[in-house]
């Protein structure tokens, strides 16, 4: 589910669930965490996060994990511990990053972009919703009109698109990402984890409103869910009530 390697100060940690794209189920977010925990009490001075295949991760496992009580909570969770870790993270997006493998990157510190890379939030189009935390984020990396429509259109981002407006910070490949996060292990650790805590308080943390995290669990558990669920399965397209 999760493999690590070392090369000196720099630790990365791959999704290793090719066959699935990197789909993420309550398995694949423990092992991370762990991972992650691992590779800090090791002394790694930078962490790189990257999917093995064709795709960074494709998000949630739709097959059902998605689902399940519990999921969101373990998911929010480990993006937080990510976002938090006390050394720079940067992901490696060698493929598509979409919802959850979105999310993954935009708890990362820096993004290195393969060149036919894409990212997308397409949570609409099956009934679920993200949080608050997501949407400010992506609103903090790539601006207002284009987090709009990523999240209400649907659109996706390309690795070109994500590198002008600065969600990407480059364009390569893993050996890139790892060559580049060999560099920063060499850097000031007290520095650079000032520069962490003062980037990540974008106010993207801030407790919502109680009335907007009610809006997100009412998706959460509609008859919309439902009905987008019955429509991946039965292959074809959903028909969405609002309720």
């Amino acid at each position: 589910m999760i493999a690590t390697s070392a090369d000196g100060a720099v630790t990365t940690i791959e999704l290793d669930r090719p066959d699935k794209r990197n789909a993420l189920n309550g398995e694949v977010i423990e092992a991370l965490g762990a991972a992650f925990t691992a590779a800090v009490d090791a002394g790694a001075r930078a962490i790189v996060l990257t999917g093995r295949g064709s795709a960074f991760s494709a998000g949630a496992d739709l097959s059902g994990p998605v689902y399940d009580p519990g999921f969101l909570d373990h998911l929010v969770a480990t993006l937080q511990q990510i976002e938090s870790a006390p050394v720079p993270v940067i992901a490696a997006v060698n493929g598509a990053a979409l919802g959850a493998g979105l999310q993954l990157t935009m708890a990362a510190d820096l993004r290195v972009m393969a060149p036919d890379a894409i990212a997308g939030i397409p949570a609409a189009k099956i009934g679920v919703a993200v949080d608050e935390w997501t949407i400010r984020r992506l609103v903090s990396l790539v601006g207002a009109g284009q987090a709009a429509g990523m999240l209400i259109g649907c659109d996706p981002l390309s690795a070109d698109r994500a590198h002008d407006l600065g969600f990407a910070n480059r364009i390569g490949d893993l050996a890139d990402a790892q060559h580049w996060a060999a560099t920063i292990a060499e850097l000031a650790p007290l520095t650079l984890q000032h520069y962490k805590l003062v980037l990540n308080g974008d106010g993207a943390r801030d407790v919502a409103p109680e009335e907007r995290h009610a809006a997100m669990m009412r998706a959460w558990h509609s008859d919309d869910l439902a009905e987008g669920r019955a429509a991946r399965a039965e292959r074809r397209a959903p028909r969405f009530s609002g309720k």
